[in-house]
């Protein structure tokens, strides 16, 4: 199935009934439509992303991958009030207003996906180890 994964839409066998053939254009069409759709959000989501500072876009990678504003701070060597400033700000940017709405947007643009550089991501906590037993 070659032809599928180069991005065929349907497969359809000779000889093919009228209403079969103008059924299979049409769902084309409409899959088309949706992914040209899809692909305007993102670009749009782009956009806003991109009137972001550098400093709201670091604020907003950390925010997204489950960082606390006091960790935020320690990492970017700044006060909590301010990350709590550029959290906000990035937001208003953004056009949202919760927490959900800013992880939907980085899982969309695919930020979750890719692993973060250790310079990106949040102090995590370490699990004690218990000493070997002689």
């Amino acid at each position: 199935m070659q032809v599928i994964k180069a991005g065929a839409e349907d497969l359809l066998t000779k000889p093919v009934a009228k209403e079969k053939l103008l059924a299979a254009i049409e769902l084309a069409i409409v899959r088309g439509r949706t992914r040209q759709q899809a692909g305007e959000k993102l670009d749009g989501l782009r956009r806003l992303l991109s009137g972001l500072t550098p400093r709201e876009r670091q604020v907003f990678e950390r925010v997204a991958r489950g960082g606390l504003n006091k960790q935020i701070a320690y990492e970017l060597g700044t006060t909590e009030r301010t990350v709590k400033a550029h959290r906000r700000n990035l937001m208003e940017k953004l056009g949202i207003d919760s927490l959900t709405q800013l992880v939907l947007i980085a899982e969309r643009l695919g930020m979750l996906a890719r692993p973060a550089s250790s310079h990106e991501q949040p102090p995590t906590a370490t699990r004690a180890t218990p000493a070997a037993q002689p």
